[in-house]
């Protein structure tokens, strides 16, 4: 081992000299708790080619999404009470509302949904989902991995071995590089969790190590005086004293490149390298001006922190990002804390609070795209981790159901007016047309052009497949 004199780090640096220089990397760049370099890790997976002749027998979908919107509606949201009514069924089973009729014929939605139901022409449902689960962090873990959670049924679990598939944004983070100084992918406006704010499992890259985390950004696009901190520098940092730490940092770098090669070094430099890139891209900073839009367009979307979080994914994927993911959060002093998990009066939160958001900035984000002659490249998926339970209980609630309930695709060629899976009688048991997790996301991978049988490799080289389910061709 090298003494000091001898070591090509033991320069005429102090420790406030090498302190000043590491905060470049902590002034103005950080998110959600994270330093941006850690997020911003240049992807090294690879993805398997697939036949062009095999991929255009298979559908011609493949490959038509450039992005991935996921209108995550946390909590669960009630199948009987959106895509998968039931008239016919007694009261305490099909609710209070009734269906009316969509733009497209025999495909009726929930009274609750009247924007959404001028564009079903767009739209494919999936009304026969299955995870066989009905914990909250356990199913959604499935939902959003495509893998089941061991053992299933399990509520506030975090995310540990044997748990550790990473998320579909993690997949494709893996699988595609960064554009345009943003990450393949975004979560807005923050993590799932449950009471005690434990988060879900399945929210990260797991397996793949944290350079495949999914860009996390706690916000409220809402807020009149809403920024991102980290694509700004600091008001304590001038232009100036910024210049001086990049020559600080630089001559470090130039000291470091003397070392002995060590991984985490270079990869640190790479980190650092995207990380100043993405603080100086106009672009990037541009993506996140929600005062740029008319004030037309965000009252259409509505003013809610999802609502606006929805109009910034659709920012998002105009700037080249690959994913967007929207978690609804919870909002207070609201029954079911404000979400989805519709345990009591479920049909005064659904009209009062939920579907009046939801109906909103889902049909608008579909409008728009198609305006803007985005929807044809962006996949958006509507969906959440499980349904409710087809009988209302005593608190005039749903409860927790995995064992059949509805999801809906659009854009990106899907097939739109497409009914696919049918539920019995209750909405409680798919009869036909069953689709798992896994099956969503060979969906979603095969519109991004990513073949299920495309490789993942863990952080020591092991190579996995992104998904053992099956494309839905049926919505195509």
């Amino acid at each position: 081992m090298p003494s000091r004199s001898e070591s090509p780090l033991s320069v005429d640096l102090s420790r406030r000299d090498c302190l000043r220089a590491g905060a470049v990397a902590s002034t103005g760049l950080t998110l959600g708790g994270a330093a941006l370099p850690a997020l911003l890790h240049p992807s090294t997976a690879r993805a398997a080619t697939r036949d062009p002749a095999r991929a255009a027998a298979t559908s011609a979908a493949f490959g038509r999404a450039k992005s991935v919107i996921l209108f995550w509606l946390t909590g669960g949201p009630p199948q009987q009470e959106t895509w998968d009514m039931k008239p016919d069924a007694p009261l305490e089973v099909r609710g209070p509302f009734q269906p009316i009729a969509s733009r497209v014929p025999g495909m009726d939605v929930c009274e609750l949904m009247p924007m959404t139901a001028g564009l079903t022409d767009k739209i494919a449902v999936l009304r026969a989902v299955v995870t066989d689960d009905n914990a909250h962090s356990s199913s959604g873990y499935q939902m959003l991995t495509g893998v089941p959670h061991i053992p299933t049924n399990v509520e506030s679990v975090t995310a540990k071995a044997p748990n550790l598939w990473p998320c579909a944004d993690s997949v494709v983070r893996a699988l595609r590089p960064d554009r345009s100084g943003l990450p393949a992918s975004v979560v807005l406006p923050e993590h799932i969790w449950n009471d005690g704010n434990f988060p879900w499992p399945g929210q990260d890259a797991g397996f793949l190590g944290r350079r495949y985390d999914p860009w996390l950004i706690h916000c409220d696009p809402s807020e009149s005086t809403f920024r991102v901190p980290s694509l700004a520098l600091n008001e304590d940092v001038t232009s100036d004293r910024f210049d001086r730490r990049l020559s600080l940092l630089s001559e470090m770098n130039r000291r470091t490149d003397a070392a002995p090669s060590h991984a985490a070094v270079s990869g640190y430099s790479q980190d650092m390298t995207q990380a100043l890139g993405l603080l100086g891209s106009g672009r990037s900073r541009n993506a996140f001006d929600l005062n740029s839009e008319p004030d037309s367009v965000r009252d259409r979307y509505g003013r809610s922190r999802y609502a606006q979080s929805v109009l910034l994914s659709r920012r998002l994927v105009e700037a080249g990002v690959s994913v967007v993911r929207i978690n609804w959060t919870r909002i207070k002093d609201q029954p079911n804390q404000g979400g989805w998990d519709t345990h009591a009066t479920n049909a005064t939160a659904l009209k009062s609070l939920l579907m009046p958001i939801m109906d909103r900035a889902y049909s608008a984000l579909l409008e728009d795209l198609a305006q803007r002659g985005l929807l044809d490249e962006t996949l958006v998926v509507w969906l959440g981790e499980f349904g409710r339970t087809p009988r209302i209980n005593g608190n005039a609630g749903r409860d927790h159901w995995g064992r059949c309930f509805s999801i809906a695709f659009a854009g990106a060629g899907v097939r739109g007016g497409t009914i696919y899976g049918t539920s019995d009688k209750d909405a409680a048991y798919p009869i036909e047309g069953k689709v798992t997790p896994a099956d969503v996301l060979a969906t979603i991978f095969h519109s991004l052009g990513h073949a299920p049988e495309s490789e993942i490799r863990d952080t020591v080289g092991r190579p996995y497949p992104i998904s053992r389910g099956d494309v839905i061709e049926a919505i195509y």
